[in-house]
């Protein structure tokens, strides 16, 4: 790995990502996990959710490979994989305002929003979305709550409330759901409460990073777990989260999540820094 490792800071809703351009400059794969946990914190490093890598693919115009806050490997990220088609797109990797994305949950097909010549934002195909409308009970300090299984690429618990998420201890709803043997890979949460018949405030308590300020496949799982359980009829739901909106389109030729993909910063770190 280079000496110095070039990196680009990036966020979508407040999903905040360090992201490396692993085809201008080649990355240890090796050192992934250490490299994330290290960039990731936010007192001694750059501070992200986590480490998303842009690669090449044989497969689709674009790789992307990412790791959570605490070193382990996920397999996809709605508000990850907008921001990676636009750090694309800026580097010149791709030139078209639509790219496919090689994701470990699959390849995702991308169409890139622009403002004055510059990506702003993204719509992407989330692929095949599966809901289980049979609900599970738990109880998390002395209160009674269900939560509904859903694959969106990745694993999903949402947790329907009558009150504010705002002030609900979503720790430990988050915790408690993710320790329960039924998800040894560990779980996404969204602990959500319906607003109206479009719209859906939303917490995220993620795998491997705690609470984030926003969730791409857990506002897709949302939306289509509400859709389905007629809590609001669609197609298009607005996905409220801590750092901003969703959208999320429900139709029958698939399901699409749209949101902003924005540079915070660009910087450079020593790669013995991660040693």
């Amino acid at each position: 790995m280079h000496a110095v490792i070039d990196f680009v800071k990036m966020e979508g809703a407040g999903n905040d990502y360090v992201y490396v351009d692993a085809i201008r400059n080649p990355f240890d794969l090796d050192q992934a996990p250490a490299f994330a946990a290290r960039v990731a914190d936010r007192h001694f490093g750059v501070g992200a959710d986590g480490l998303i890598l842009l690669m090449a693919s044989e497969i689709a115009d674009v790789r992307m490979r990412m790791w959570n806050s605490d070193g382990s490997q996920g397999s996809m990220c709605g508000n990850g994989v907008r921001c990676l088609a636009k750090l694309a797109h800026d580097h010149g990797h791709v030139t078209t305002e639509t790219l496919t994305v090689e994701t470990d949950a699959g390849i995702k097909a991308v169409s890139l929003r622009f403002d004055a010549g510059q990506a702003i934002g993204a719509r992407v195909e989330m692929g095949a979305v599966r809901v289980s409308l049979t609900p599970v009970e738990l109880e998390v300090e002395g209160h009674s709550y269900q939560y509904f299984q859903v694959d969106a690429g990745n694993p999903h618990a949402v947790v329907f409330v009558e009150g504010d998420p705002r002030q609900l201890a979503v720790a430990a709803i988050g915790a408690a759901i993710q320790a329960l043997p039924c998800f040894p890979e560990g779980v996404n949460v969204e602990v959500v409460q319906v607003r109206s018949d479009a719209t859906i405030m939303q917490r995220t308590f993620e795998r491997g990073s705690g609470e984030t300020l926003a969730c791409g496949s857990g506002a897709t799982a949302v939306a289509c777990a509400a859709i389905e359980l007629q809590k609001v009829h669609g197609p298009e739901v607005v996905i409220e989260l801590l750092g901003g909106c969703l959208v999320v389109e429900v139709t029958d030729s698939g399901v699409f999540m749209e949101g902003p993909a924005r540079t915070v910063y660009r910087g450079q770190i020593a790669a013995d820094a991660i040693s």
